[in-house]
């Protein structure tokens, strides 16, 4: 079921005064890390996430972190929740706009085998806004998946539906290994595209660490501070990445910031920022991968325009140097 067909039917309301939660879809075939990785963020997470998972027994958490378990839902002292899929995604998401208060982001956990574009119209029912596609594949056995014939279409799939891909299990090969796979997905998407080969980037590939949170930048994690809705985690937190300001004219008109966006290096993986233009309207911008968004600010969600804040990949942007 999706939106748009079946029994499923959109609320006569926006939840949230309007606030649009930003989603992010966490593909990969099984056994890439997806689990592991959405522990480490629930872990290290200082502000309301929720967490749409298959099966909530595999999340393992500290009991010190877990207020209260209930059906198959987690709720963390932190205020993050943690529900399961097992109902279908449109009971997650109506008991989600059922709270009284949103979370900061949703991260959603597909199935090793979905086909995630199937899945990302749920991102654009009411009170949620499409945040990015982030695909994990596993270093080790991509070679003998990507080549399978039975499974390795649908890897393939899940790779070209992204805007982020992060190699888990690098350091159970060698270095090359990781680099002539990160090669090939690039290669593999771009193959797929040959009449758009101009203006369609391939998604970026990562190498993730062992600390599978430094991706909670990449995905606005913990992005809404009391600093205001862009304040930028501490670089510690990026081991492998810069992040820099971009000076944005206020007021801009759409044209000029699009061309603004259009010049960010290839090794942007994040972007933000809230921009005016010459009427007073504010305008919340977001780039995530290859996705970009340009979205009115509700009245509820009023913020002072800021300069744009960019998150570039530190490895790719010495390799383009070069």
């Amino acid at each position: 079921m999706s939106p748009g067909s079946g029994p499923y039917r959109e609320p006569d309301f926006l939840p949230w005064d309007g606030r649009l939660v930003p989603v992010t879809f966490l593909t990969g075939y099984l056994g890439a890390g997806k689990t592991s990785m959405i522990n480490e963020v629930l872990a290290l997470a200082d502000r309301p996430v929720a967490v749409f998972v298959n099966d909530v027994g595999e999340i393992n958490l500290d009991a010190r972190l877990v207020r209260r378990r209930h059906g198959d839902t987690i709720e963390l002292t932190d205020g993050c929740v943690c529900c399961s899929l097992s109902n279908g995604f449109g009971e997650a998401f109506d008991q989600l706009r059922a709270r009284s208060g949103p979370p900061d982001h949703l991260i959603v956990e597909l199935s090793g085998v979905a086909d995630p574009n199937r899945v990302l119209p749920w991102a654009t029912t009411a009170g949620f806004r499409l945040d990015g596609v982030i695909a994990l594949v596993d270093a080790e056995r991509f070679d003998a998946q990507i080549n399978d014939r039975v499974i390795g279409p649908g890897i393939a799939g899940q790779i070209r539906a992204a805007d982020l891909v992060v190699l888990t299990r690098g350091d159970l090969v060698p270095k090359s290994v990781v680099a002539d796979v990160a090669h090939r997905i690039e290669d593999l998407f771009r193959g797929s595209r040959p009449e758009t080969s101009v203006g369609v980037a391939a998604p970026l590939v990562l190498a993730s660490s062992d600390r599978a949170w430094s991706l909670a930048g990449l995905v606005g994690l913990g992005g809404r501070r009391p600093g205001g809705l862009f304040e930028t985690p501490p670089i510690t937190l990026f081991d492998l990445h810069t992040v820099g300001i971009v000076p944005v004219p206020q007021p801009i008109e759409r044209a000029d910031l699009d061309a603004l966006l259009d010049g960010l290096p290839r090794a942007t993986v994040r972007a933000k920022g809230v921009s005016i233009d010459r009427h007073g309207q504010r305008w919340l911008v977001q780039v995530v991968g290859t996705r970009r968004s340009i979205t009115q600010l509700p009245a509820s969600e009023r913020q002072d325009p800021t300069d744009l804040v960019v998150i570039q990949v530190r490895q790719t942007a010495e390799a383009g140097a070069r």
